[in-house]
């Protein structure tokens, strides 16, 4: 009775195949290609995604043994968020390559209905705020910019989805067009309170209702997978969610209050705010957690950070000061402290609590004396004093649970220790993203009976307690908080 768990994320697929006990018994991974046309855009090819789901799953799948294979009983997905894709109804092929979530091409768009007085209105009806993050002011950018592809989706012969929606259509063949509440949620054509699609937003977006996918509850759902799209495999699939919110799940973060930080491209703090909508004025997003098959709703309260585990990827191929992100706790140790060198990883502008798209990478306090070890080091260090930013709006926690592949670096969670002065815990699963998928699925199908039971299977591989001083702590954050005023601003 084990799940496969297919984790479509921002640079590559992670499939898992999930025991009952909640262990990774088998494990399959495959990057794809990250597209840039131009400076702060950054687009995927779907069919390359497909791909990349493909031959993951296969890996994952040729790995574990015949006979286990067959117990095999459904599939959850969980995706990189926000990333907005169009496709064929028919063919299922893609007319463009999808606009990633962390692309800044409508910075214009979100000036522009800032400044017409709109954005109050979106934020009390989405959560959210005009940021080209949400994948709304991407479909008016694809409107805007490309109106003989958008005559299209008008006209129903091309659907509108993030990465899972794609995911389920390649996966039936075209039968299912849905998504869940974690996703439909970031689009700003959702209604948080109402739980739907909202009108309201559609009209103000320019974006048809009827091209957007069916709402599913997040497990249990009908679909099933077509074996002969799919390797074979004819799988329930019966959970999906949003990364996040799958990791939130996955860190069996049930209670209110329950709050997990994961370490991907970027991170995200998430707190469970039970059935509130929390509001938050620094910054912070109201968003849904998951839906469960009766139709209750599960709220959180998210701080984004867009590049922190892509600030590494620029470590390892933009700058080639390092061979993989495995090597950074070492290099970074070969000196005591970053040399007052700070990094502010603004790559692609600044998420919560900053909302600045125009903001760049900035590297400060340079000398003759500066090592490799030192940057690495403040690569490190901004990673910790971001999620650092994010829970300094949120209401005090006395732990924090962390996740994702930065996570195995015993360095950074000392540094998170350090920085926010609290017990950071580190589970003996740090693939929570997947095992949440895997969790949602297993609800949906009776592997699992309840949340408290999912609970038992989660236990703990290490604590990191603080070890710095506050004021030295302090102090460095304060550095931070200057550097990062240096870097705002900067695009024009």
């Amino acid at each position: 009775m084990s799940i496969l768990a297919i984790d479509a994320g921002t640079t590559g697929v992670t499939a898992l195949v999930v025991t009952p006990e909640g262990r990774i018994a088998a494990r399959g991974y495959q990057e794809f290609q990250q597209h840039f046309p131009k400076p702060g855009w950054i687009e995927h090819s779907p069919e390359e995604i497909w791909a990349a789901t493909l031959a993951a799953t296969q890996q994952a799948v040729s790995s574990y043994d015949d006979q286990a294979l067959g117990s095999l009983t459904a599939l959850g997905i969980t995706n990189q968020r926000e990333t907005v894709l169009l496709w064929d109804r028919e063919t299922l092929g893609a007319p463009r390559r999808a606009i990633v979530w962390q692309d800044r091409r409508t910075t214009q768009i979100c000036d522009r209905l800032r400044d017409a007085g709109h954005e109050p209105r979106v934020t009390e009806v989405t959560g959210l705020r005009l940021d080209p993050y949400f994948s709304g002011t991407k479909l008016a950018w694809i409107a805007e910019h490309e109106p003989h592809t958008w005559a299209l989706v008008g006209s129903g012969r091309y659907a509108i989805g993030t990465v899972e929606s794609y995911l389920v259509a390649r996966m039936t063949r075209g039968v299912w067009h849905v998504t869940d509440v974690s996703n439909a949620c970031r689009t700003l054509l959702f209604d948080l309170a109402a739980g739907d699609w909202s009108d309201e937003m559609c009209e103000l977006f320019g974006v048809p209702r009827d091209a957007l996918p069916e709402l599913v509850p997040n497990w249990g759902a009908p679909m099933v997978t077509d074996p002969r799209t799919f390797l074979g495999l004819e799988l329930p699939i019966a959970g999906l969610a949003g990364d996040q919110q799958s990791a939130l799940f996955g860190q069996t973060c049930f209670e209110v209050g329950d709050s997990k930080c994961t370490y991907g491209t970027g991170s995200f703090v998430l707190t469970n705010t039970g059935s509130n909508i929390e509001r938050s004025d620094a910054g912070l997003l109201s968003t849904a957690a998951w839906r469960s098959p009766d139709g209750e709703l599960t709220y959180a309260l998210e701080g984004a950070i867009f590049v922190t585990g892509a600030a590494v990827q620029w470590l390892r191929d933009g700058l080639q000061i390092v061979g993989s992100a495995a090597e950074t706790a070492a290099i970074a140790s070969t000196v005591p402290d970053s040399g007052d060198v700070v990094f502010v990883p603004a790559l692609t502008g600044l998420g919560a609590p900053y909302w600045d798209p125009n903001a760049r990478g900035t590297i400060v306090g340079i000398t003759r004396g500066t090592t490799r070890g030192h940057l690495v080091r403040a690569t490190l260090e901004a990673i910790a004093f971001e999620v650092r930013d994010v829970l300094e709006t949120m209401p005090a926690c006395s732990s924090l649970r962390v996740d994702g592949g930065a996570s195995a670096n015993d360095l950074l969670c000392q540094l998170q220790a350090d920085q926010l002065g609290v017990v950071v815990t580190r589970p003996s699963q740090v693939e929570t993203t997947g095992l949440g998928a895997a969790f949602l699925a297993g609800l949906g199908t009776g592997v699992w009976s309840s949340t408290d039971e999912l609970r038992d299977t989660w236990s703990a591989d290490r604590e990191f307690t603080p070890a710095a001083s506050r004021e030295d702590a302090d102090a460095s954050y304060a550095r931070w908080k200057d550097a990062v005023e240096r870097s705002r601003a900067w695009a024009r």
